[in-house]
């Protein structure tokens, strides 16, 4: 069983408690359709399963198969420094079809960002670094591709299907 190089903290993007029983924690890319296919199963999950569960996304971005996977991973941490990181995540998956080098501000548009500073924090090297960083603690963990999913710091490489992730989910309040 391969565990997390880097554990989950404040610092992760999450929706739910860090407190909860169970925490899934998912390594995507918004370029991948499967990453697209498994958007509506958490957040399913997290509407059933409300206050029992912590999701956690990571950027693992594969820019030789997704070549706008890293900038769809600028704008989300982008938006994230002006506090809209689900928002666009959200707004990433819903337009996977739609992603181009010029849709970046049109999206941070859509979510009535500032666009300078949305801009500004795009073209960062700090950005930049984060997404990096995250990418090596995929790697260190194990991770090989997207989605890569671990419960409680654990790998799952099962079906990552509604019924059996709600299943292993609840294992993990027992």
């Amino acid at each position: 069983m391969t565990q997390l190089s880097q554990l989950v903290t404040i610092k992760d993007h999450f929706l739910g408690s860090l407190d909860s029983p169970a925490t899934l924690l998912e390594y995507g890319d918004y370029q991948c359709l499967v990453c697209r296919l498994a958007f509506p199963i958490i957040k399913q999950l997290l509407k059933e399963m409300n206050g029992k569960i912590c999701f956690v996304f990571r950027h693992f971005p594969l820019k030789t198969s997704h070549p706008l996977a890293f900038e769809g991973a600028k704008a989300a941490e982008s938006a994230a420094l002006q506090n809209r990181f689900w928002e666009m995540h959200n707004l990433l998956y819903a337009k996977q079809n739609e992603l181009h080098p010029s849709i970046w501000p049109k999206l941070a548009e859509e979510l009535h960002l500032d666009i300078e500073k949305f801009n500004t924090a795009f073209h960062s090297s700090l950005i930049e670094e984060k997404i990096q960083n995250e990418f090596m603690a995929g790697v260190r963990s194990g991770v090989n591709g997207t989605p890569c999913f671990y419960i409680n710091g654990n790998r799952f490489d099962g079906d990552a299907s509604y019924d059996n992730l709600k299943k292993v989910l609840s294992d993990q309040f027992l």
